[in-house]
């Protein structure tokens, strides 16, 4: 303790006057937002050397009326001593109340385990294709992507959305609130129809290839075939995985006919049952090429099997930042500095010196 003491006065001599507020933090435990404030406790002894000096120079009184004096309030010395000290504790109490006294905020660097993650999902018109009874594919899609989300702890999650274009939906991060938000967004027909992978696969692998993770990992989840974009899958996949960037992939829908939107009638959205045709073969040799895996979600509980062993990935060291909000701690200063003046107030009132 002594020792930072020392170092926080060499900081504060040296003119380097922020530097110290921050070592005082370390020293209380709290912060002040004021901190210039608490200089005029010092005037607190003296107001009370001056309280008793007056005191001491005041010891009579000059009253014509003794008998009306004699009727009066009874002066309680043990009382009377206390009130110069009540004084005292409601100004220190006031003051470092103003001072607006502050725990728990900071920025730090964490280091803990975790891995890079670009979510990347189909929102073609297919996706509205109703095998996953009740929910058809997108909606299920998006279930068990949030919920492998909410898994996460220390990851650093991004969304790419894509159809006939792709576009980034979040960009890797660690607030999950923003990308559940951004999943929820997810409509079919936010982008030009069709089914480009490997400009997804292109997207969501420059997100990724500047991560600082040793492990970069890109799920690819899709319900078709590759019929838009000027990118081939099989070199999009290659260039990713000279970045580390290892692919998942996930072929969602039932086997035989499903129930695909066609156009849209009086009614809503009009369906016929066609062939589910998902590329299957080019799938696995995107995931075989880079390390990865290719999965074959036929229903929602297939999916979220396969998230699950996603989840199981190796990990790796991930340095995040982190923000520790503030909390408040003027209150009981105020609330103590306050019951004191009253107190001394009532004290005066009640049992006080007489004038």
């Amino acid at each position: 303790m002594g020792t930072t003491w020392r170092g926080w006065l060499d900081t504060l001599m040296n003119g380097e006057w922020w530097s110290a507020r921050s070592t005082l933090v370390s020293l209380f435990g709290v912060n002040f937002a004021h901190p210039e404030v608490l200089l005029l406790l010092l005037a607190v002894p003296l107001w009370l050397w001056w309280w008793w000096h007056r005191e001491a120079t005041q010891r009579t009184i000059t009253f014509s009326r003794a008998g009306l004096l004699a009727r009066g309030p009874k002066p309680r010395i043990a009382w009377v001593r206390w009130l110069p000290w009540l004084r005292a504790l409601a100004l220190t109490g006031l003051i470092v109340a103003v001072a607006q006294p502050r725990s728990g905020a900071r920025a730090e660097r964490v280091s803990s385990d975790g891995i890079d993650i670009a979510l990347t999902v189909d929102i073609s018109s297919s996706m509205l294709a109703e095998d996953f009874q009740p929910q058809n594919r997108m909606e299920v899609a998006k279930e068990k992507v949030k919920r492998f989300v909410m898994g996460r702890t220390s990851d650093r999650v991004g969304l790419v959305a894509f159809s006939g274009e792709a576009l980034t939906q979040v960009p890797l991060t660690t607030d999950y609130p923003v990308v559940l938000a951004a999943i929820d967004n997810l409509q079919v027909g936010q982008l030009e129809d069709g089914t480009a992978i490997g400009t997804a696969i292109a997207t969501a692998a420059n997100r990724l290839r500047n991560s600082p993770g040793r492990s970069r990992v890109m799920v690819l989840l899709t319900d078709g075939e590759n019929n838009r974009g000027a990118i081939d899958p099989r070199t999009a996949a290659q260039a990713a995985g000279t970045f580390g960037i290892r692919i998942y992939t996930i072929g969602v829908g039932t086997e035989g006919m499903a129930a695909v939107p066609v156009g849209r009638g009086l009614f809503g959205l009009r369906y016929e049952n066609r062939p589910v045709k998902i590329d299957e073969a080019l799938l696995t040799e995107i995931a075989n090429s880079t390390g990865g895996r290719y999965f074959r979600a036929r229903d929602a509980a297939a999916l979220q099997s396969i998230y699950e062993q996603i989840d199981r990935l190796e990990r790796s060291a991930v340095e995040a930042r982190a923000y520790i909000r503030y909390t408040e701690r003027f209150r009981w200063p105020l609330l103590i500095g306050l019951a004191a003046l009253v107190f001394e107030l009532i004290l005066r009132a009640r049992r006080g010196v007489l004038p």
